[in-house]
């Protein structure tokens, strides 16, 4: 396949969670541009961009608003949809305007999972028809943990930016001074089902208790729960609220703490990188799919059966309370999940692999 005249690649980012949607498209949209690609990001709702990244507009990056692409769309090398979003019809019929060999290679980029179906599906077509009746296939791209799949959303020099990470001057830098020897716990969620019985549990801990409460709805939630029960800060239980705080600095937080609470997708798959003990609040849905989501990365994150309670128990699937210090005195198993996945390519080799291999076809 030739490569189009026009070399610029295309994100589509429908912002559905405010956080997680555009999360991953930027980080995506960053590494890619890193890697030499020119990238144009459309969003429909750019708002968040002013706290998540307020480098966006010295980075190179082109950020679009979606109801523009009527007016000023014009076909690059690749067309990216993410996580299933249904594309503007002025860039469909753009693009099938084309001759059929100069059309962008499309890509949906979907959504990161460890069930089994994510290698059965990754890079399978999907046809569409241009009204001359030439073909055109989009093409699945699924994120995941095997060698059979995407890969995970990596930048290149993720390893040298850990190894130099200063957790000290970090925390000092923020103004958080937590008492001797606290355990430093963040804590980005959504309204977790056990935060009443969660803070009762780590009041009852041997060590100090510090959490890292990030800005947003778990916070919110924090608030209400802490003022229902009563509670005080105190050198036992002390905590900071944050800030909504940019990429760079939310990697920071969860590299400064001994224990990570996270949601969703982003901040899931950057505690992994973190390589800190994690609990995943997987995000819930109506058909309690997310279940399985949950039961396949367990599995595949070979959890010991203490830290499967934790996680069942802090999404709302077990009643009776875990043995916290589990979490903490495994934390190999964290650390070697994610030396394991630094073994394979990233998403972005994936994605620049499979271009160049279809561009020379």
């Amino acid at each position: 396949m030739p490569i189009h005249p026009e070399a610029h690649w295309d994100i589509f980012c429908q912002v559905v969670d405010n956080y997680g949607d555009i999360g991953v498209c930027w980080r995506l949209a960053r590494d890619l541009q890193a890697r030499g690609v020119a990238v144009r990001l459309w969003l429909d709702d750019a708002s968040h961009l002013h706290w998540l990244a307020p480098d966006a507009s010295s980075t190179g990056i082109a950020v679009l608003s979606w109801s523009d692409a009527a007016q000023s769309y014009r076909p690059g090398a690749v067309l990216m949809a993410t996580f299933g979003c249904a594309l503007p019809p002025a860039v469909l019929h753009a693009c099938e305007a084309l001759p059929a060999p100069q059309r962008p290679l499309w890509l949906n980029v979907e959504h990161l999972s460890a069930e089994d179906y994510v290698e059965r599906m990754h890079l399978l077509p999907s046809p569409r028809f241009a009204p001359d009746g030439s073909r055109w296939n989009q093409h699945f791209f699924y994120p995941g943990f095997s060698t059979a799949t995407g890969g995970l959303l990596r930048e290149a020099d993720l390893a040298q930016r850990l190894a130099q990470f200063d957790k000290n001057a970090w925390l000092a830098a923020q103004g958080i001074r937590p008492v001797a020897h606290a355990q430093l716990i963040s804590l980005f969620a959504y309204e977790p089902a056990r935060l009443t019985e969660w803070l009762r549990l780590l009041s009852q801990q041997a060590r100090p208790q510090h959490l890292l409460v990030c800005a947003g709805r778990g916070q919110v939630a924090f608030m209400q729960t802490v003022a229902q029960l009563g509670l005080q800060a105190n050198e036992q239980l002390n905590w900071t609220l944050l800030p909504f705080l940019p990429q760079t600095e939310f990697d920071h937080l969860l590299w400064a703490c001994d224990v990570n609470m996270v949601r969703g997708e982003d901040s899931w798959l950057r505690a992994i990188w973190a390589g800190k003990p994690f609990v995943w609040q997987i995000y819930e849905q109506d058909d309690a799919a997310h279940h399985e989501k949950l039961r396949a990365f367990m599995q595949r994150a070979a959890l010991p059966a203490a830290l499967e309670n934790i996680y069942r128990w802090w999404n709302g699937l077990g009643s009776d309370a875990p043995d916290w210090s589990a979490l903490v005195q495994a934390g190999c198993a964290f650390d070697q999940l994610r030396q394991d996945l630094l073994t394979q390519d990233d998403l972005s080799e994936h994605i620049l692999r499979w271009v160049q291999l279809q561009q020379k076809t």
